[in-house]
């Protein structure tokens, strides 16, 4: 277990039974990285294997951090098209997505008395993970405390992204697009390209411009 192959190994493992669980089901419930998270937590509890040892194959892993955060350039690129028609929204609906979920986050955890370290890695949690480490490593924040509700946030968005849209009554793809980009980033941008093409590329694009806009807003913020 004292391997970096072991947690890299059990992750793998644990996702491949996460998505098989999810084909079987046919359920937005049964998400693959939520099933993965909980079988990876039970195996190490069951077993009494420490963290320490399964965190050894994570390095790996979040290696490849920067690369994605590089891919969203990408994506905004193999999008220009759509983006040149719809710049104006997508600018504005996801910077007052940014400024919500930033400010939401602050000001609940300073109402609720949280420390400075918390709110700080809490700040950066609805753009994807490798630019939201980045942001919390930049802040001086927890890393670890910032990828937990980075997940938490992306998985919401994940299940309850085709439930929102039919309650709010949004019709418009593009707009259904943004918003799930916007406030869900990549797991709920998995979920927009189930929903349609056009939701997962504005999902995709919104997500990028959240990611620019959230790094602008922190640093004037602290």
């Amino acid at each position: 277990m004292a391997n970096a192959f072991f947690g890299l190994t059990i992750t793998i493992f644990a996702l491949e039974a996460g998505k098989w669980i999810n084909k079987k089901t046919k359920s937005s419930l049964a998400n693959p990285l939520l099933i993965a998270m909980i079988l990876v937590i039970a195996f190490l509890y069951l077993f009494k294997i420490p963290l320490e040892a399964y965190e050894l194959g994570g390095s790996i892993l979040t290696f490849f951090f920067p690369l994605v955060t590089v891919v969203l350039a990408l994506s905004i690129y193999r999008q220009r098209a759509v983006l040149k028609e719809y710049f104006i929204p997508i600018a504005i609906g996801t910077l007052v997505g940014s400024i919500v979920a930033i400010s939401s986050a602050i000001l609940s955890s300073r109402l609720l008395g949280l420390d400075e370290l918390i709110v700080r890695s809490l700040a950066s949690k609805s753009v994807t993970t490798p630019v939201s480490v980045a942001l919390t490593q930049q802040l001086g924040g927890l890393p670890a405390l910032t990828i937990a509700s980075t997940v938490i946030t992306g998985l919401t968005g994940n299940l309850l992204a085709p439930y929102i849209g039919k309650a709010f009554g949004i019709k418009d793809r593009v707009a259904h697009g943004v918003a799930i980009g916007a406030s869900s980033h990549a797991l709920g941008t998995s979920k927009a390209f189930e929903l349609g093409e056009v939701e997962g590329s504005m999902s995709s694009i919104s997500l990028s411009f959240s990611a620019l806009w959230t790094t602008i807003i922190l640093a004037l913020i602290f």
